[in-house]
């Protein structure tokens, strides 16, 4: 159904692309930046080389994170198994199974401890049929849970509706069946469609009629003997065809509407039903705004953002998450100065934080205004606006601090070596000149006075007007 129906696989395919966008963007934070960089380093290398990256050699990480989406809404669950060789190994969900011939604790191929907690995920050695029965344990692959350390050496992305289940639950198993008659009804809409396009012309005869019986065949035809004993000629339909009645009979001309006025909206409760289960208003199932307005477009894109935030979340915590730490672990273990690192005080050689996508303003102009207006209002903190955004303020404002600073000390720099060797004062690059820094509406900076060096920090005639005072300013 996934590949082949003309709706859940595309659709499908619109609620991952809205929750991965191009990836997610670790930031990694030990405590020390020459660890950050390190480390940063060692993931981009891994993470962007196929080779490295996956046990087959055929997909990144970026690729990954998508695949693993996807599996988990269509499957219900995926299993991502870290290899010794510093890879990963994509396993399906449909091959984790419980042998026929168990007497242990193995629930939909989980073994289970007196506590439910996960202490094997028994995975077939062969891909095989997912209607298969398997007999016997020893056609099973055991994998622990965690190894000795505690940490987990089975990835598993999953969406249970119970706390008790084991497994995932496909987004399909509640429209499963209404998919089927989805595409049962396009299938007759379109028979029929094609039937009312054949008949050309209906001919009436009346008892007096003599002519011949036979206007020529159109189709195929085949005997059918009727109830009295005599033998009916059935003549199968094409286009352009003409109908000839018996003699006495009256037949009537037909040219209904295919399809039917009523056939849209049913059409569209059913879209609007499927797209529900995966979070998915109309608009985004069908990618056609063009019959709602702007407020009740942005109204169900919003809410379907919510959405699109917590499934990224549990990716997180699944999947990325286990995926780094997994990582940090295995370069600790071939680099002794990695090791070393790790003991110091201070630094937490697993701190990181992954920056999931967020999505831009549906209308900028007027989302921004309003942001802008609440925060000057002290209608809202800085903290929940982010957060209402799926960002999140000291972050954010350590990114603005940051970057800033970097720009200034840049722009500083440069503007002494431009003025290294110029005699003349007024010839000197002040260093405002070459970095173009945001301010606040209806403020404007001076960038230089009569007598200024030109770097802002060491003016002969007094500092620079500060930012807003001048009386030129706005």
């Amino acid at each position: 159904m996934d590949r082949d129906d003309v709706i859940f696989g595309r659709t499908i395919d619109t609620a991952v692309t809205n929750e991965i966008h191009t990836g997610m963007r670790l930031d990694i934070k030990t405590g020390k930046a020459s660890a950050d960089e390190d480390l940063g380093g060692r993931w981009r290398e891994w993470s962007e080389n196929a080779d490295e990256c996956d046990l087959a050699g055929e997909h990144n990480f970026p690729q990954m994170e998508g695949m693993v989406s996807r599996a988990a809404k269509v499957d219900g669950d995926h299993l991502i198994l870290p290899t010794i060789e510093g890879s990963l190994q994509l396993t399906e969900g449909h091959l984790c199974r419980t042998p026929r011939n168990t007497k242990r604790n193995v629930i939909h191929g989980v073994m289970l401890d007196e506590k439910r907690r996960r202490e094997e995920f028994w995975i077939c050695k062969d891909d095989i049929d997912p209607w298969v029965v398997v007999y016997r344990v020893d056609e099973m692959e055991r994998v622990k849970a965690r190894d000795k350390d505690g940490e987990r050496q089975v990835f598993q992305v999953y969406n249970p509706k119970r706390v008790s289940q084991t497994r995932g639950v496909s987004a399909m198993a509640p429209i499963i069946d209404m998919l089927g008659m989805f595409e049962d009804v396009n299938f007759a809409k379109l028979v029929q469609q094609q039937i009312v396009s054949c008949f050309a012309v209906f001919r009436e005869r009346d008892h007096t009629f003599d002519g011949p019986e036979d206007p020529g065949q159109q189709g195929d035809r085949h005997q059918h003997i009727r109830p009295d004993g005599s033998v009916e000629t059935i003549e199968g339909i094409g286009p352009g065809m003409q109908i000839a009645g018996r003699k006495g009979e009256k037949l009537t001309g037909f040219s209904p509407a295919v399809p039917n006025a009523e056939f849209f909206p049913h059409m569209k409760m059913i879209l609007t039903l499927i797209g529900i289960n995966l979070g998915l208003p109309l608009v985004m199932v069908l990618m056609d705004a063009s019959e709602a307005n702007f407020s009740a477009f942005r109204s169900a894109v919003e809410q379907a953002k919510l959405g699109f935030r917590r499934n990224q979340q549990a990716l997180i915590r699944q999947f990325h998450t286990p995926v780094y730490r997994w990582k940090v672990r295995q370069w600790m273990a071939e680099d002794p100065a990695l090791r070393a690192l790790a003991r110091e005080k201070g630094i937490n050689i697993f701190g990181h934080e992954w920056d999931p996508p967020g999505w831009p303003y549906l209308d900028p102009q007027k989302d921004a205004a309003a942001d802008l207006l609440r925060t000057r209002n002290a209608q809202i903190s800085q903290r929940r606006r982010c957060h209402e955004r799926g960002m999140t303020w000291p972050r954010e404002a350590q990114d603005i601090i940051d970057d800033n600073s970097l720009a200034i000390t840049m722009a500083k720099l440069k503007a002494r070596e431009m003025n290294a060797d110029v005699v003349d004062e007024s010839e000197k690059v002040h260093w405002r000149e070459l970095i173009a820094l945001p301010t606040p509406d209806g403020v404007t900076v001076k960038l230089a006075s009569e007598g200024d060096v030109g770097l802002g920090d060491s003016a002969t005639s007094g500092p620079a007007p500060a930012p807003g005072r001048g009386k030129n300013n706005g």
